[in-house]
């Protein structure tokens, strides 16, 4: 197999050979430890394959197989259950031979593959139960092997030198692996089985099972992964199994609850926030949505925001996370190799062993220009849901420390504009959400020189601007709130008068370093909606851009419009749809009043997840058109979950419904709430507006929707405009 990254022109670049669209894996994660198997249960050893056991950055165990009698099981059925904590696996034997004789007939012997992670331990229950009418005896194994690769190395970055890897360990019950690294740090994996095998050597261990008639045998084994901070003592599946889902219970519990009349609307809802919950890590200063599976399995500034805002009016408390942790790891000083300066909010931040040794840069990286006014929005729109004074005025320092990054160092030439340059010699070229190394082009396809000045993130630093304004006057600073709205407005003005392509009919996808236009129909002109920039005037003919044939595959908005320079329905950025994208331009199209548009995005979504493996929405897939009869294209390397995915439902149901929360007034309205037509009926239980929680009732009707407060504890009041 080969490598799956590249470091090509500046940008770290995914390759399309390890597809996930071949062979649909599993996934489970837990804390800093995720897995990713096929859809038999195991990790195959394929070099730098994707598969493995993965802690803190580092692959624990490449390889982990089952046989019996040496050959594979059959596989009769392979899912993740709804909560996403345990993976179950049905297999059957093949035809099992003695001197070419048929000893045990396919399907007599039935596997039954439990799998689970908890706190740094992967748990594996295997219940074998023999159908057959005469006692049988087979040899079990397990093949395992551990490559200690840094994740980087898996995505195909070359290291110039590796650590050293130890001598196995092997005891009665256990064999345990380990490796010396280049960081001075140790790390290991021991395998503990529950029973003693009958043969254990360094990288398999073999079982002879005597199978009595229509009887059931149990197998348990347990893989922790040890590095600085060691796993809590090992327990039974099914005792990690209470704990666990009492946790995931008492998370569920905090968070609003959806149901619909549609059962099929239902599955995505659910599979969406046991997603959410599952990339959910806890920090230091709360809950942080980690971006995705298996790339992108760290904090990361621009996903957990945008993350954090989609799901803010089901759980507050995400967004109070990740504002608590992006303002403690807020950049300090300058560090070009970090393309960092003072206020910037941070890119990602990854623990790695490649990462410590600044082999890549990531350990902390700040090369985003839009995470810092982003994280500014986002704390307005935790005050409007929660009213907590007290937790903004501790943060309000941070907010003036992105205020004066964004006027300092996002306006690098003075004009007004908030700009991105690279500094470091191996972070990204282009820094916006699209950072592909060609994302940023004009309109005959040459790249755009930089300083380039993206359309959508202006959108951000005006409402950043409009944001902290609102968040001055609470806190008594009403001559900085007024500057901050007539700058927010000349900013308004300036971006409508420079950014606008008459002949097009969007706003260009960016102004380069010589504030030419990059006329490109783009995805990134509806985030003007979103952020509320767009003048009024043109927000229309901006939509109809949008929703042309062009532009709209069936499924979703493409990132790049078809006919466009460098369009390509199979490229990362440049023609494919991302679920996250069209979540937020359905947003804005909502808040300028084209509610019909929005819902043709939220169907266009839903349907795409009719067609999804779990129900589950991908990080991005392919920008074909729709054609009957037949399902979205996948991308070959899309994360699967990705968290700004995950909440792209929570975000385009809001949007429907025009839910708006001034949680200082007690006040939540709904702006001509509309539901699709495959949803007769919806109800939100455990709603939050400040100190209350309301629990509520929608009902279709052909122009309109009723809404019906069914309970409400504490005082708020609701308004429905229609």
């Amino acid at each position: 197999m080969t490598d799956d990254v590249i470091h090509y022109r500046g940008q770290w670049y995914v390759l399309a050979t390890s597809s996930h669209a071949d062979d649909r894996t599993r996934v489970l994660k837990s804390g800093e430890t995720f897995a990713l198997f096929d859809r038999h249960g195991d990790i195959h050893h394929f070099g730098t394959g994707d598969q493995g056991i993965f802690h803190e950055g580092t692959r624990y165990l490449s390889q982990l197989e089952l046989l019996v009698n040496d050959q594979r099981p059959l596989l009769l059925n392979s899912t993740v259950t709804p909560d996403n904590l345990l993976l179950a696996v049905d297999l059957t034997t093949p035809d099992l031979l003695a001197e070419d004789d048929i000893t045990i007939p396919k399907g007599t012997v039935h596997l039954l593959r439990e799998k689970l992670l908890r706190n740094g331990i992967h748990y594996e229950r295997l219940r074998i139960r023999h159908y057959g009418e005469e006692r049988q005896t087979v040899e079990l194994s397990y093949l395992f092997e551990a490559d200690y690769a840094d994740i980087f190395e898996v995505r195909g970055v070359r290291r110039d030198r590796r650590g050293e890897l130890l001598p196995y360990e092997l005891g009665k019950h256990e064999a345990v692996l380990g490796y010396h690294g280049v960081d001075s740090r140790v790390r290991r994996t021991r395998l503990r089985f529950s029973e003693t095998p009958d043969v254990l050597e360094h990288n398999q261990a073999r079982f002879r099972l005597e199978l009595p008639p229509q009887e059931e045998i149990t197998l348990e084994l347990a893989i922790s992964c040890e590095g600085e901070t060691q796993p809590s003592g090992f327990v039974s599946l099914s005792a990690a199994y209470v704990e666990a889902t009492a946790e995931t219970q008492r998370e569920a519990d905090r968070a609003a609850a959806v149901v619909s009349s549609n059962e099929q609307f239902n599955d995505w809802l659910c599979r969406s926030a046991a997603d959410l919950r599952m990339l959910i890590s806890g920090t230091s200063r709360g809950a942080y949505p980690y971006a995705g599976v298996p790339w992108f399995s760290a904090p990361f500034g621009r996903d957990g925001i945008i993350t954090a805002l989609q799901y803010l009016w089901l759980d507050p408390e995400v967004a109070r996370g990740v504002l608590g942790f992006l303002a403690a790891t807020q950049a300090d000083e300058d560090n070009a190799a970090q393309d960092a300066q003072p206020g910037k909010i941070l890119h990602e931040a990854r623990e790695s062993e490649m990462a410590l040794l600044g082999k890549v840069p990531f350990r902390r990286y700040y090369g985003s220009v839009d995470a810092t006014p982003l994280f500014i929005v986002l704390a307005e729109r935790y005050y409007r849901h929660t009213a907590d004074r007290s937790f903004i005025a501790g943060l309000w320092p941070h907010i003036e420390r992105a205020l004066a990054w964004i006027d300092r160092y996002g306006d690098v030439d003075g004009d007004g504009f908030v700009e991105y340059h690279r500094e470091s010699d191996d972070g990204l070229v282009n820094q916006g959400w699209k950072d592909s190394h060609d994302s940023v082009f004009h309109a005959d396809g040459r790249d755009a020189a930089g300083p380039i000045a993206l359309c959508e993130v202006q959108g951000y630093v005006y409402d950043a601007r409009r944001s902290a304004a609102r968040l001055a006057r609470l806190l008594g600073k009403d001559e900085l709130a007024t500057r901050l709205d007539r700058e927010a407005n000349l900013l308004k003005e300036r971006f409508n008068a420079a950014f606008w392509c008459p002949d097009l009919n969007t706003y260009a996808l960016a102004l380069d370093a010589d504030k030419r236009r990059c006329e490109v129909i783009s995805s990134n002109a509806g985030h003007t909606l979103y952020s509320g920039i767009a003048d009024p005037n043109l927000a229309r003919r901006l939509a109809r851009t949008l929703l042309s044939e062009t532009s709209y595959s069936g499924w979703g908005i493409r990132t790049i419009a078809q006919g466009q320079a460098r369009f390509n329905p199979m490229s990362y950025h440049n023609g494919s749809v991302w679920p996250h994208d069209n979540a937020l331009i359905a947003a804005g199209l909502a808040r300028y009043g084209f509610k019909a548009e929005a819902i043709r995005l939220f169907t266009g979504m839903f349907d795409t997840a009719l067609h999804m493996d779990l129900h589950r929405l991908p990080e991005l897939f392919c920008g074909f058109q729709r054609l009957p009869g037949q399902g979205p294209t996948l991308y070959p390397v899309a994360c699967s979950p990705q968290a700004w995915a995950s909440g792209t439902v929570f975000m385009l149901l809001q949007a429907c419904l025009g839910m708006e929360f001034d949680a200082e007034q007690q006040l939540l309205s709904f702006d001509h709430p509309q539901l699709p037509e495959y949803l007769a009926n919806l109800r939100i239980s455990r709603l939050k507006v400040g100190d209350a929680v309301l629990d509520l009732t929608f009902q279709r009707h052909p122009k309109d929707v009723g809404v019906n407060v069914v309970e409400k504890r504490g005082e708020a009041s609701v308004v429905v405009r229609v």
